[in-house]
């Protein structure tokens, strides 16, 4: 393999790794894996019209998705297309501020993003609107906030955000409350269903999509605690620009779903 990159760097007269535990690509080594991705769809997308029938194998296509937009429309978006087509998922699950990154290095050819502006190769599709509510359950509001939030009461609730460089409770509380960026309680949990779990739970309070707690809303399991005062964030579909095939059957589906589920 050293060999190989080696060889591929004197082609382009230019260092495609950075040596270090672990490697890194530069620049240069980036957008060669981006080729790859493109070249590599491009062979599974032309392979099974060249191959004797049913002996094709199935399309990979690895999504950067944040873990939000998983566990609420993204699989049933992509369901039709997963039983009509043969096709392989390779889902990179992150935060939607920094999923582009993975388009940039090469792992994915589709990313669900904050960033309105495609790469440079990419385009770029609005999806819509995802709505957060802060939310808990009607005992856990009695005890921490019973005469509503403010600085004090949310400095002392324990809260949950996805990881440590997740800002969205951040900037909530610090807009609303004035507090500090750091100093008030959370608990760190890299998933979006655990999120629900541990507020139904009534061990923390926090920001979740409106289509993940329908229900629960509905039956007052879960209570709004800032009616009227959420969090919005506009979500867009960037993958590689193509005239057809699977990535263009991919993103009409998306789409054409998330017009009917996001704000």
């Amino acid at each position: 393999m050293s060999q190989r990159i080696k060889q591929l760097e004197k082609l382009v007269a230019q260092p495609v790794l950075i040596r270090e535990n672990p490697p890194q690509p530069t620049a240069i080594g980036r957008k060669l894996l981006g080729l790859h991705q493109r070249v590599q769809l491009l062979e599974q997308e032309l392979i099974p019209e060249l191959m004797p029938e049913g002996q094709s194998s199935a399309v990979t296509v690895p999504i950067s998705t944040n873990a939000d937009s998983l566990a609420t429309w993204l699989l049933p978006a992509l369901t039709p297309l997963m039983k009509a087509q043969a096709l392989e998922l390779s889902l990179i699950v992150g935060d939607e501020v920094r999923s582009l990154n993975r388009i940039r290095s090469g792992e994915a050819v589709v990313a669900i993003s904050t960033e309105p502006n495609p790469l440079h190769g990419c385009s770029a599709q609005y999806l819509g609107k995802m709505e957060y509510l802060c939310v808990s359950t009607p005992e856990f509001k009695a005890r921490f906030f019973p005469n509503g939030m403010n600085a004090e009461t949310v400095s002392k609730a324990p809260a949950v955000v996805f990881d440590r460089l997740d800002d969205m409770h951040t900037l909530f509380v610090s807009e609303r409350f004035n507090l500090p960026t750091v100093g008030w309680r959370s608990h760190m949990v890299r998933s979006s269903e655990a999120f629900v779990k541990m507020a139904k739970l009534g061990v923390a309070y926090c920001l979740i999509p409106r289509l993940q707690i329908e229900q629960e809303l509905s039956t007052g399991e879960l209570v709004d605690l800032c009616p009227g005062d959420g969090v919005t964030r506009q979500l867009y579909w960037h993958h590689f620009s193509t005239e057809g095939g699977v990535l263009a059957d991919m993103t009409e589906a998306c789409l054409r779903y998330a017009r009917n589920v996001l704000a």
